[in-house]
């Protein structure tokens, strides 16, 4: 709430100084004498392209945010599905493959997750643990024809959960594309112009009306860059799929 607030007061600030400065430098000539409403300070051009990139970019980045959750999800899933079918598998196998996805499933939430949030990549000592389960489940004896199915199953939801990891490793590095952001600034740029190249004077009225419009866009690119990354900044994808699957080892246990 504290960071909204703050560049809220900034984005105000930013759109009246931009105001007043263009105003004095503007000809006065150029400007109108009477006040204009909210709705004529921005060209009918800037408006559409503005909000057509912020819906746009808006769009993307929580498209992105949700396939990242689809794909947390479909992991965690897999993690409990291989835990539970290695309950049919015979000693040692048994306690092995349940022991890696145990050691997996803390590696990503204690130390991958955080590095997700910072360096947006993933642990690569958390992936040395599933390429070890994968491992195992290979090594399981297929001479027991019932247990050769159990390690068909398995090997089919450690498939799942190393697609997608891989999957998820994609969506931690992901952002906006570069062109969309500057299309996003060069509008941003445009609206908060716009005003002065119309040429309105100075007023009390201009003033509160252009730093109202400070605080709208302020706001706007706040939420766009905390959608850029899902899994860093103020709104990322929850670890609560990892923290049900631990819940569910106990309960298969």
């Amino acid at each position: 709430m504290i960071q909204e607030l703050v560049v809220a007061g900034i984005g105000a600030v930013v759109g009246v100084i931009i105001f007043v400065v263009g105003a004095r430098v503007w000809p006065s000539g150029w400007q109108r004498a009477h006040e204009e409403s909210a709705g004529e300070l921005v060209l009918d051009l800037v408006k559409t392209f503005f909000v057509a990139v912020v819906a746009f970019v808006v769009v993307l980045g929580w498209q992105q945010y949700d396939n990242a959750e689809s794909h947390t999800i479909t992991e965690a899933k897999g993690l409990v599905g291989t835990y539970w079918l290695a309950h049919d598998l015979p000693d040692p196998a048994h306690q092995r493959i349940q022991g890696l996805v145990r050691q997996y499933t803390n590696e990503v939430l204690d130390r991958e997750w955080s590095l997700m949030d910072r360096e947006h990549r993933l642990d690569p000592a958390a992936q040395t643990t599933l390429t070890s389960l994968a491992e195992a489940v290979a090594e399981i004896p297929t001479a027991d024809p019932g247990a050769s199915d159990v390690r068909s199953k398995v090997f089919d939801n450690v498939g799942q959960v190393v697609q997608a990891r891989q999957d998820r490793a994609a969506d931690a590095a992901r952002s906006v594309p570069e062109f969309l952001m500057i299309a996003l600034y060069v509008g941003t740029a445009l609206v908060l112009v716009s005003p002065v190249l119309s040429g309105f004077r100075i007023t009390r009225s201009t003033i509160m009306m252009m730093a109202l419009l400070g605080v709208v866009i302020g706001s706007v690119l706040l939420q766009i860059h905390n959608l850029d990354h899902p899994f860093s900044g103020q709104t990322v994808v929850p670890r609560g799929a990892f923290e049900d699957a631990q819940s569910a080892y106990g309960q298969i246990n």
